[in-house]
């Protein structure tokens, strides 16, 4: 079953096939389901993850926080089976072919959390307090926009002032470590102060799909179980670096200026004893990713290459560097045969227009620009939550013949970046991939192939 939907419409040649191929291959390394069912078992009394093993006891609670959790949950209990006392996930829908069954599914928001988020985030605290024992064992699930689904705001503030907080970081390119850096010092839940609601637990392993380029464990969904290396002052920093401090409500600079100034607790540091109970482990990555994906290419006849797990920069920039590098690779490199290579990371974009796009569709549209006219070339970069930007769309599929389609049709590429219109762009052209949320989310993962004539 293919997971890349108009892939009829997309795959408008051999090379054009290929990199779908491969990106789709990328998206099924990180299916939260089956990675959760590798990463656990049960070894007759014992609760193993991978090789890290504790007694059971009289069984596990399961709770856990974002786009990949009802997929995690269900491989916990393909995994443990009757051994999970039950539990809570937050997600951003219930409208998915199959919930688990001892596991309650509550409904967040994302990426902006509200009111949803609130309710949800109280319900999984009240299954903590009504059901965890003393020694008890803890399964966190923890994946991308966890941050936004899981909030309790620290006193006074409440879940609009994060909300117009985060908001204003988007939209003035914050990256995901900028973003939760601030996001943690604003939180209960965030910066290692989730542990303090599982002090209770005997162990507590944290099963992570990461969603941060080089997959710091303290970022992802902001680190609730993790001792964080930010501060107050680190948070004041980004709030001005970007541009937003004079905006940010009025209780959020009285927060963060009071955390500076040593008059707030900081999050939870290095060296606290409640991390001695503490196990994260990544089970998906955009690097795990990647090298399945280099796998397939190869099987392909591609002489294949990942060149980045850690892509970053403004994603129109970066689409103009690949076809800069696409034109070096045919030019000097492209002998015979034919190449592919792999990249991985998350871009960001600086908002400047009205227009419907995402961080990957920009990416293809400047590749587009420095590839015009390049024969056999092909670049394809998605998100592999299925979600890119405000649009519909994953992604976007460019190669050297995008740039005069689209002025053949009127449509000027350069107009549609100014306006952060990608999508429209791309659709119009039939180069928008469209898969629908995946479920997961491992960054974004782009892929370039060229071949000789």
């Amino acid at each position: 079953m293919r997971v890349i939907k108009n892939w009829e419409q997309l795959a408008r040649s051999r090379l054009h096939e290929d990199v779908l191929r491969v990106l789709e291959v990328g998206l099924r390394a990180a299916d939260p389901r089956s990675t959760v069912r590798r990463a656990l078992s049960l070894r007759g009394s014992r609760l193993c993850v991978h090789d890290l093993c504790t007694e059971a006891g009289r069984g596990v609670h399961v709770v856990g926080f974002g786009k990949a959790s009802i997929g995690m949950a269900l491989g916990c209990e393909d995994s443990l089976g009757d051994r999970v006392l039950g539990g809570i996930v937050i997600a951003p829908t219930r409208d998915v072919p199959e919930l688990p069954k001892a596991i309650e599914v509550s409904v967040g928001d994302h990426p902006i959390p509200r009111e949803g988020t609130l309710k949800a985030s109280a319900r999984l605290v009240e299954y903590l307090e009504g059901n965890l024992r003393e020694g008890d064992v803890v399964l966190v699930l923890i994946s991308g926009g966890g941050s936004a689904l899981f909030e309790i705001p620290y006193p006074p503030l409440d879940l609009s002032d994060i909300a117009l907080t985060t908001d204003l970081l988007m939209r003035a390119g914050a990256d995901i470590v900028e973003l939760n850096t601030v996001r943690k010092h604003l939180s209960l839940v965030k910066g290692g102060r989730f542990l303090r609601m599982l002090e209770k637990a005997g162990r507590v392993f944290s099963l992570i799909i990461s969603d941060v380029v080089g997959d710091p464990v303290e970022f992802i969904a902001s680190g609730p179980t993790e001792a964080d290396s930010t501060t107050f002052r680190d948070a004041l920093e980004v709030l001005r670096r970007r541009g937003v401090w004079g905006r940010v409500p009025e209780r959020v600079r009285e927060l963060i200026s009071a955390g500076a100034e040593g008059r707030v607790p900081e999050t939870l540091k290095p060296g606290d004893p409640l991390l001695a109970k503490v196990s994260n482990v990544i089970v998906a990555s955009n690097v795990i990713s990647l090298r399945e994906m280099k796998r397939e290419a190869e099987a392909l006849g591609y002489r294949t290459r990942i060149l980045t797990s850690m892509m970053v920069g403004e994603a129109r920039e970066v689409g103009r560097f690949l076809g800069g590098l696409a034109r070096y690779v045919a030019k000097y490199e492209l002998e015979e045969g034919k190449t592919m290579l792999l990249l991985g990371g998350e871009t960001t974009v600086t908002v400047r227009g009205r227009g419907i796009g995402g961080r990957n569709q920009e990416l293809c549209v400047g590749y587009s620009i420095v590839a015009r006219g390049l024969r056999n070339s092909v670049l394809a970069s998605i998100g592999s939550d299925g979600v890119d930007g405000n649009s519909p769309a994953a992604g976007g599929i460019c190669d050297g013949g995008a740039f005069d389609e689209a002025l053949n049709l009127g449509l000027n590429p350069y107009e549609y970046l100014d306006r952060n219109d990608t999508y429209t762009l791309l659709s119009r052209l039939g180069r928008a991939i469209v898969t629908g949320p995946t479920g997961t989310n491992v960054n974004d993962l782009t892929v370039l192939a060229l071949s000789v004539d």
